[in-house]
């Protein structure tokens, strides 16, 4: 501490001096510093969070290519990201900053959306997850197989817990304000698509990484928030977007309602987001279809609702007129860009024309109305939604407790194929959502994809009814703490843990299938009730071969589901679903080298579907080896472009066709050269099988 903390003055004066001499850059190279990411990944929507305080745009990665990233719905597949960048910004009026010596009218701190300060103006203290129990252990053939063990690290159990997940995150502002957030979600089937967000901003009076303290009353305060949602990155990186601004969300539509408690039809406070069509598609883009397939690669609606906001620190009933602030902003203007809190006229633009901006007579949805969005407006960048609370006066030991919940929503992938397809293909009639038909193709894709709206609406209902009711949602059953995966040579065996028997209401298990890739729809494949339970299962129908993946789901009676009465309440598959693949292998029942067979041999790339299936175009496999060899792949003339050790004690063995800097090999001749490493016996009779350098040669034919 002795050494730290000099140099941590050292560094903050440092910033300063880059200030007064005009360099910014310096700060920017700071934004980094002690950066710490945790997900919220239990349920069917996803996001990271930074301990910032906001998830300011490429803030996980640093990598531009992840400019869109994060908010994935659904997230059992891949490119469902919808959120380019966050912020949160602090703004006060009349503020003495005593480390400029310099009363400002208007003094912001800001995280986001494309940078901080977390050195000098936004300082994080904490960042925890919780959890009511652990992730469970998933193993295929012995190895851990799931995406939680690297991304939900639960620091704390808490059984007591009402969501599943959530993570606690704590900064201090430069102006005196600690903003405590907490991060909410829930694994349950009826509300795995939102979170909820419960911010507390006190005024502790702590303005530096020391924990100096000035004690004052603040007026004016906003908190302010920023949303940027592009929703069409499946489109973007599967080259089918008509553009790459969808990307960043040149046209993306925002709405606002709610803005009015006195209205008629005033039911809550709510900011979303979709999809609007874009000028330069080649077809009818409501969706984002691709043309020449038919899948739709932008039907989520994203948003936010108000759930609670202080009426004053000394009035903690919810006020109905908040946010004060309902605006949409361009993405690109200089108030986004900038984060110098030491800018007078950066920061009253900040305040007045964002912060403290009101609500527009028409929302940005009703500007664009039936024109292109990507054509609205003269911002490169797009629009995005603004809210903001206050404004407040905040005396000292003075909190403002704000709740708000973020969802994604639309039609689900099974639809979205179901309507694409019958878009793509004409099969008309066409059947609208109210059961009526058409003969409209476009109008038909167009009313199926907007019912994406009613589906984050009652999404937001949901999340309300949560809240109300203190989180004390129903739950399901836990998951098994252990799945266990294991290739075989005629069957793949499954094995779970009995810990979810005793649950009430459990009533079995049931596990579903997938072949090739993990990030695609599954098929259910076996069922069990309370009165047939069992903890393992034999699946008998894989073929050699071929990748397969699995998650395994608890179920109770369904006499607790809070939406659906009947349905069971199910484990999230996300608990168990295995990333790395299973598949058949053949003992090592050889006794000759003469055995060994490349398959298929030819291989041609044509005749792929009939080979290893589209997902695995590339794939060779050797068939009838000994259980232990080395395998050297060389050219026609010679050259070796693989090496494969082949050591798990199988008889089988896959290769993607791919050399060892990672090339696909092109057509031609190739000499597989198979040579036994060590002398290997009967593990039973200690019969000699192979004698160390054993070898054969195979020739086998690509065509491409």
């Amino acid at each position: 501490m002795k050494i730290m903390k000099p140099f941590i003055r050292l560094l903050f004066l440092t910033v300063i001096l880059c200030h007064l001499l005009g360099f910014t850059g310096l700060r920017f190279a700071f934004s980094q510093v002690g950066k710490q990411i945790k997900w919220l990944r239990v349920g069917s929507l996803q996001n990271w969070y930074s301990n910032f305080g906001s998830e300011i745009e490429i803030g996980r990665t640093g990598s531009a290519a992840e400019q869109c990233d994060g908010l994935r719905w659904p997230a059992q597949f891949r490119y469902q990201d919808c959120q380019v960048a966050k912020a949160m910004w602090i703004g006060t009026t009349n503020y003495y900053d005593p480390i400029v010596n310099q009363t400002f009218p208007y003094k912001v701190v800001v995280v986001g959306p494309r940078n901080t300060d977390p050195i000098g103006q936004i300082m994080p203290v904490a960042m925890k997850m919780i959890g009511r129990f652990d992730h469970p252990t998933v193993l295929v053939d012995n190895v851990h197989a799931t995406e939680n063990r690297l991304n939900d690290l639960v620091d704390e159990i808490d059984l007591e817990l009402a969501p599943d997940r959530m993570i606690v995150n704590v900064v201090n502002t430069s102006i005196g304000i600690t903003m405590t957030r907490k991060m909410m979600a829930f694994a349950q089937q009826n509300h795995d698509n939102y979170f909820i967000y419960d911010y507390l901003f006190k005024n502790t009076g702590i303005i530096d990484l020391h924990g100096t303290s000035e004690s004052k009353t603040l007026t004016g305060v906003y908190f302010h928030f920023q949303y940027r949602y592009g929703v069409a990155h499946e489109p973007f990186r599967r080259n089918w977007a008509p553009s790459n601004n969808v990307n960043w969300g040149r046209n993306t539509v925002n709405h606002v309602v709610g803005q009015d408690p006195n209205a008629a039809d005033f039911e809550f406070r709510a900011q979303y987001s979709w999809y609007g069509p874009h000028s330069l598609s080649t077809v009818d883009d409501w969706g984002a279809p691709d043309p020449n397939s038919g899948l739709l690669g932008g039907v989520q609606y994203v948003g936010t609702v108000t759930l609670h906001a202080d009426t004053s620190p000394r009035d903690q009933t919810d006020d109905l007129s908040q946010p004060r602030t309902t605006a949409f902003q361009g993405s690109d203007t200089p108030q986004t860009y900038s984060y110098d809190q030491f800018n007078a006229e950066n920061m009253t633009a900040k305040y007045l024309e964002y912060i403290a901006a009101g609500h527009p007579q028409r929302t940005h949805a009703q500007e664009v109305g039936d024109d292109f969005a990507d054509q609205w407006g003269s911002d490169p960048g797009g629009y995005i939604h603004c809210q903001s609370f206050g404004p407040y006066t905040l005396e000292p030991g003075d909190s403002i407790h704000i709740v708000l919940a973020e969802a994604v929503a639309g039609i689900s992938r099974i639809k979205n194929l179901e309507v694409g397809t019958n878009w793509f293909e004409g099969n008309d009639p066409f059947t609208l959502p109210d059961g009526s038909e058409i003969n409209d193709r476009d109008k038909y894709k167009e009313l199926w994809v907007r019912t994406g709206e009613d589906s984050l609406i009652q999404t937001f209902r949901r999340a309300i009814s949560n809240d109300e009711n203190g989180y004390h949602i129903p739950l399901p059953p836990p998951p098994p703490n252990v799945f266990e995966v294991q290739s075989g040579g005629d069957r793949i065996l499954l094995a779970w843990s009995e810990n979810a028997d005793n649950w009430p209401n459990f009533n079995g298990y049931q596990i579903f299938r997938t072949v090739g890739k993990p990030d695609t729809l599954y098929e259910k494949i076996f069922e069990c009730d309370r009165a047939n339970v069992v903890h393992n299962y034999s699946d008998m129908s894989a073929i050699r071969g071929f990748d397969y993946y699995y998650y395994i789901q608890t179920k109770d009676d369904g006499s607790t589901n809070d939406v659906y009465p009947g349905v069971p309440l199910v484990s999230s598959q996300f608990w168990t679903m295995t990333n790395e693949p299973a598949y058949l292998r053949r003992p090592a029942v050889s006794t000759t080298l003469d055995s060994i067979r490349v398959v298929p041999n030819p291989f041609n790339i044509s005749a792929r579907d009939l080979q290893f299936g589209i997902d695995a175009p590339d794939r060779l496999a050797f068939y009838g080896l000994p259980p232990e060899c080395t395998i050297k792949i060389f050219t026609e003339r010679g050259d070796l472009i693989k090496t494969i050790n082949h050591y798990d004690g199988t008889g089988d063995e896959l290769w993607d066709s791919r050399t060892e800097s990672d090339q696909v090999v092109v057509s031609g001749i190739y000499i597989a050269y198979f040579e036994v490493p060590r002398d290997l016996y009967h593990p039973q009779s200690g019969k000699l099988l192979f004698k160390k350098g054993q070898s054969i040669f195979r020739k086998f034919i690509i065509i491409r």
